[in-house]
């Protein structure tokens, strides 16, 4: 009878805070017998090279170098990072391995790499480390990643505000590591805010070895994202920081949104959701904002703009969040967006996107009359075909 094969549960930790994101690691190493901790520095990225170390409580195991595939960070580790965590499972000595990712790195890609290797490998938990004084600061910061030296790749463009977002709100883990300053109430309520999903656990109270190894599921992570049935922040305000869930079932007047983009990109630290542009009423788009800079994308058609026979082809998470706020009329054509921030004047929002929406008579005109009108977000989107 042949012996089951080994199981090598793996769990990502990651951060653009390298200090909070080595504390919660250490943690792991104290608190899990028998883990190893797998990093890929890419400091040097833009010179082409990765450099990658493996070690585990006693110190130092191997190391070594990569090149840069394609000018991509994620192909890069997807071609070393796997076939190192074979090797140590195909060993049998560890209980766990924890991908260690580099500041800038992304959990969502690398989670996605992990989960499609298959086993003997099992992605386990994702967490991303986080300084909580540092939460405010990270989100304001509209430098680009190549500014600050963080960037992953020579042709990365991200900003450092846009990947510390997606890095909080993607895992279902935080592990909260307080610097020399220590965060207040404030900090504390943004963070709730924005992650209200994840848990969020102290480094130092030894729970955060234990958590990550509950299981991740991949396909309700990526659900969580994506702008159809993403899990929004929910209305709250707590200690001078307020959340604006926005929703309407009126399209935007293209023109007069656009007018108020500036505003409505700097009026929050963090804004997402989705909406409905008159002039594309079969487009579902995405409004995804931090640092001062808004990024608008076309994520589909809306499912009532699909024929009945290809809903079964939609994943069930949408469907699920579609049934939820189904109009008569519009179907899941919906405007529903989410500002949250310290001192948001919830008011004078509310007034502002509310002046975007058609009037009474635009909107009484029908759709005929709404695909006349400006089709000023040309410039963001693939012309109105």
């Amino acid at each position: 009878m042949s012996l089951p094969a080994f199981r090598l549960p793996v769990a990502i930790v990651g951060g653009l805070y390298a200090d909070a994101r080595r504390a919660a690691v250490g943690e792991i190493l104290h608190t899990v017998p028998d883990t190893v901790v797998l990093h890929h520095d890419l400091s040097a990225a833009p010179d082409g090279t990765v450099y990658r170390t493996v070690r585990d409580l006693s110190g130092l195991i191997s190391s070594g170098h990569t090149p840069l595939v394609n000018d991509c960070a994620c192909c890069a580790l997807r071609e070393d990072l796997v076939p190192e965590l074979l090797r140590l499972a195909e060993a049998g000595t560890y209980q766990l391995a924890v991908v260690e990712l580099w500041d800038s790195v992304e959990p969502q890609a690398m989670a996605a790499v992990i989960a499609a290797a298959g086993a003997p490998l099992e992605l386990t938990g994702v967490a991303t480390a986080v300084d909580p004084a540092l939460v405010l600061p990270y989100l304001a910061n509209g430098d680009d990643l190549a500014d600050v030296g963080l960037a992953a790749a020579p042709t990365d463009q991200r900003t450092v505000a846009d990947t510390f977002a997606r890095q909080i709100e993607y895992p279902t883990v935080l592990a909260l590591a307080e610097g020399e300053e220590p965060a207040d109430d404030a900090d504390h309520a943004l963070l709730a805010q924005l992650t209200a999903t994840a848990w969020r656990l102290r480094v130092g109270e030894g729970a955060l070895g234990p958590a990550l190894l509950q299981g991740f599921d991949l396909a309700a992570a990526a659900a969580r994202q994506h702008p159809s049935c993403a899990l929004l922040p929910q209305e709250a305000d707590d200690h001078g920081v307020t959340t604006l869930a926005w929703r309407r079932d009126r399209p935007f007047h293209p023109q007069r949104l656009y007018a108020a983009l500036e505003d409505l990109a700097c009026v929050a630290a963090r804004s997402r959701g989705r909406f409905w542009l008159a002039d594309r009423p079969d487009t579902l788009l995405s409004w995804d904002a931090a640092g001062g800079a808004l990024c608008v994308e076309s994520a589909g058609p809306w499912l009532a703009a699909l024929p009945e026979a290809a809903w079964e082809m939609v994943p069930a998470e949408r469907r699920v969040a579609a049934s939820l706020d189904w109009h008569p009329e519009h179907g899941d054509r919906c405007q529903h967006l989410t500002f949250t921030s310290p001192g948001l004047d919830r008011d004078g929002l509310l007034e502002l996107l509310d002046s975007c929406l058609l009037t009474d008579a635009e909107y009484a005109a029908g759709r005929d009359s709404w695909r006349h009108l400006p089709h000023t977000f040309d410039e963001f989107l693939d012309p109105v075909p």
